[in-house]
């Protein structure tokens, strides 16, 4: 990274590299989350379930490419090891051993509340430090509040579903 570019972020440039290396692990287990309940899923609207899984993964991937490039050019390392994913990650990671799409999809409206509160907290931390870093966040942070409220309209109609037939 260049000297100035490193200078302009006005807080300690290793705390906001840890913080962002715990925002990737979010994110490549929020990816493989939606990526592989996608693939398991089972029950009432399935393919309605399934493209939003899918959907979001992507998205996830982009985030974490997002947080890499800038961890990269704030002079820091993204995590390398997988392994650490699983430690360094602040929301967790929850398997998907019930594919029914109601689980599924408690599952990630719980990841992306989570990953709403860390995306919040990075904003705050960033708004007046790192412009740069703020902008990727609070990008970051519509898409996680987009996908909350896509999946659980999805549990919504489910519901609904459910008690038109009951």
């Amino acid at each position: 990274m260049g000297t100035r570019g490193r200078e302009i972020i006005g807080l300690d440039v290793d705390k906001l590299i840890e913080l962002l290396n715990k925002a990737l692990a979010d994110e490549w287990l929020a990816y493989y989350q939606y990526w592989i309940g996608a693939k398991v899923a089972e029950g009432p609207m399935r393919g309605e379930v399934v493209a939003e899984l899918e959907l979001h993964a992507t998205e996830e991937l982009g985030h974490a490419l997002l947080l890499v490039t800038r961890i990269i050019q704030i002079g820091g390392t993204p995590l390398l090891d997988p392994k650490e994913w699983s430690e360094k990650t602040n929301c967790g990671y929850e398997i998907p051993s019930d594919p029914y799409v109601e689980s599924l999809l408690k599952q990630n409206i719980a990841g992306e509340q989570c990953a709403i509160s860390v995306y919040q907290k990075l904003a705050e931390i960033t708004a007046t430090k790192d412009p740069i870093t703020y902008e990727i966040v609070v990008s970051i942070l519509a898409d996680e509040v987009e996908h909350e409220e896509d999946l659980e309209a999805l549990q919504e109609d489910i519901n609904l579903m459910k008690m038109r037939h009951a």
